[in-house]
């Protein structure tokens, strides 16, 4: 019997972090997150292609000109559902450089599909200057770095508006609910109609924070597919196992009273 509690509590414990969720809070403000089914949540959730495509083409065409995305290969943007030539073409679109050549020099060249996600800037001084002081943070990981995960990156993007009363917003920054202290030197990055989908999609604000949010999170767990079917295996494995257990037990110990 020790040895079947032993089972079930590695059992319980390998499903319990994908049971949990938390209505987290925005950081300092105590202001309760917005809260958003994701596709990709739960058990058996899973990555919404078309939301994470479209995404990719709001983090492209408004995101990427001050935040980088270091950890992502464009190689890897075959696995949202693009084929390589597509993914080719993206790569080819980035200036890359590259060397030293034969004469020791370095040069620049169209991105390949083995090459990073270039940053906007070649240095933080170069981020900085170019951003009256603040450093855009690279967004790879922006959804796991932030309590809250998607709902604190939605709610952030959402959540510019006018200051209430009596609340003094400094110069060069922005007033939202949901930043830490709710001032934010990044003025608001969406609105509606900001990005002309291709797919057509309603070009909402919250389409598209929604979507970019989508992007974020494969972008900063791409193997989570993965990690919940081999997570489900594991536990079916773990359930048969504690009934074998329990079926020797039962057979070794018949006789004995």
């Amino acid at each position: 019997m020790r040895k079947l509690s032993f089972v079930a509590v590695i059992a319980a414990l390998m499903v319990l972090p994908l049971l949990v969720s938390s209505k987290a809070l925005a950081s300092g403000g105590g202001i309760e997150l917005k809260q958003v089914e994701w596709n990709h949540g739960g058990i058996f959730g899973t990555y919404d292609r078309a939301a994470v495509q479209r995404g990719l083409q709001v983090y492209r065409e408004v995101c990427s000109s001050c935040h980088g995305l270091k950890y992502i290969a464009f190689r890897n943007l075959v696995e949202i559902g693009l084929n390589e030539d597509q993914a080719k073409i993206i790569a080819a679109e980035y200036t890359v450089m590259d060397g030293p050549d034969n004469d020791g020099e370095m040069f620049e060249r169209p991105g390949k599909l083995s090459d990073y996600m270039p940053s906007p800037f070649d240095n933080e001084k170069a981020a900085r200057a170019s951003n009256n002081g603040a450093n855009p943070p690279d967004l790879s990981l922006m959804v796991k770095a932030r309590s809250g995960g998607e709902n604190y990156v939605y709610s952030l993007l959402t959540g510019y508006g006018d200051a209430p009363q009596g609340v003094t917003v400094a110069d060069g920054m922005n007033y939202n609910a949901y930043f830490p202290g709710h001032q934010i030197a990044m003025a608001p990055p969406l609105d509606d109609e900001a990005v002309d989908y291709i797919d057509g999609t309603k070009n909402s604000k919250e389409q598209i924070a929604h979507d970019v949010v989508t992007f974020l999170a494969w972008a900063a767990e791409p193997t989570l597919e993965a990690r919940k079917r081999m997570g489900v295996k594991v536990v079916l494995y773990l359930i048969i196992l504690s009934l074998v257990l329990y079926g020797v037990k039962r057979k070794v110990w018949a006789n004995m009273h």
